[in-house]
């Protein structure tokens, strides 16, 4: 079940001008649904990529990056859902680039215009055949409020379709933005077993996109964790059509921090639908480690607390049992912690005092906000002044089940 998760309004989802989407059945691993997505980009569009870094980079990933290395302008991007075409080896790599080849020639492109992503399962052989047959009925169905039917086509172990879509007025020119996700589990930061498509009618240039493509995923899908497993898969694209008003050719200039900001706010939605939607979540939760003395230390502790699933199970059970989260601290690497110093609150209930258990803490108040479907956790080091945020979900049988069945 999601938590909180809630889907857009069609008349909420904003075409973004320069993207058309199609979306058709192709049989790759089930019969009956939509499984192969095709996007279209106008002449004139920036794109640039964050993917993962499991060194079994997946083939399409590997084909992804030489694409966004060249110099001709990306012009489409294809999805299959089903097969993550990832230790495949050779054979994999040649069926990336026949996906390609084959969606360049119904598109009139050079075949490295096309970006290819795969996701579903690792280690079984891409059905090309098939991609390559579904593909004329995708670009057939190509339009521009194609953006809901992609958020499902993209979808594997989701129970739910994850879309963000805003507009927005940066020094007085109006931009849409509008982005769909896929993730439920083998999430964990350096990216996750997802994939994340970010659109903009801005325009921003090639090399300036690439940068803040970077510090996007970084506060975003780079904040967040299910299982503490980093996929083969996991691909983050923004595209910048140029068909808005508003132009950024460098950080100086004086409208970037807005609009950086305005994408940075659209992917963290996008990235904690992931964390919202997760495999058998009850509950979603926000870890945020403050007065830490780096960022290294304070992520250190968030992703110590976010990935124990001593903690992940207590949350689950509503259990009160809070020393969990002091002996994840406690291991998360930091070897001059001064636990006597530590401070530990769930939402407005102060648990721990520097470094023992709160005189004033009573039990019933810390199991009143782990019955809460979504749950703020903090911690202070007392080391310093930096401040970081991790999203992150409890543990359910559920989730063993899913992952047990999952090829089934």
């Amino acid at each position: 079940m999601a938590v909180n998760l809630h889907i857009p309004a069609p008349e909420l989802v904003f075409p973004v001008d320069g993207v058309e989407i199609g979306v058709t059945e192709a049989g790759i691993r089930k019969a009956g649904r939509r499984d192969l997505t095709v996007f279209r980009l106008a002449e004139g569009t920036s794109v640039a990529g964050v993917f993962t870094r499991n060194r079994f980079r997946a083939a399409p990933v590997q084909v992804c990056e030489e694409h966004l290395a060249q110099s001709l302008p990306i012009r489409a991007m294809v999805v299959n859902t089903g097969n993550a075409n990832a230790g495949t080896g050779e054979p994999g790599l040649a069926a990336a680039r026949a996906t390609c080849d084959a969606l360049a020639k119904l598109l009139g492109l050079d075949p490295r215009q096309v970006l290819p992503f795969s996701t579903g399962v690792i280690l079984e052989p891409l059905p090309v055949d098939r991609i390559e047959a579904g593909l004329p009925a995708a670009v057939k169905a190509l339009a521009p409020g194609n953006w809901t039917e992609a958020a499902h086509g993209i979808m594997t172990t989701d129970t739910l379709p994850k879309i963000v879509s805003s507009r927005a007025n940066i020094g007085g020119h109006p931009i849409t933005l509008t982005g769909i996700s896929k993730g439920a589990g083998m999430i964990r930061p350096n990216m996750a077993t997802m994939l994340g498509f970010l659109a903009t009618d801005a325009a921003i240039a090639p090399a300036l996109l690439k940068r803040m493509a970077g510090q996007v995923a970084d506060v975003s899908f780079n904040r967040i964790t299910v299982d503490g497993d980093t996929s083969t898969n996991d691909s983050f694209i923004i595209a910048a059509t140029g068909r808005a008003g508003l132009r950024i050719e460098s950080e100086s200039d004086p409208l970037y921090p807005e609009l950086l900001a305005t994408l940075k706010a659209a992917a963290t939605k996008l990235a904690q639908l992931i964390v919202r939607d997760a495999e058998g979540a009850t509950k979603f939760m926000t870890i945020r480690v403050e007065d830490a003395g780096s960022q290294e230390e304070a992520l250190k502790v968030a992703y110590s607390v976010a990935h124990s699933p001593l903690v992940k199970t207590a949350f689950y059970a509503s259990d009160p049992n809070l020393g969990r989260i002091l002996a994840a601290i406690g291991y998360a690497g930091i070897d001059d912690l001064d636990v006597g110093r530590v401070n530990l609150w769930l939402d407005d209930v102060w648990v721990a005092k520097n470094g023992g258990r709160n005189p004033d803490y009573r039990e019933e108040d810390g199991q009143r906000v782990m019955k809460q479907a979504e749950i703020a956790v903090r911690i202070s080091l007392g080391r310093g002044k930096v401040t970081e945020t991790v999203y992150t979900c409890d543990f359910s049988h559920e989730y063993v089940s899913i992952n047990a069945d999952y090829r089934s």
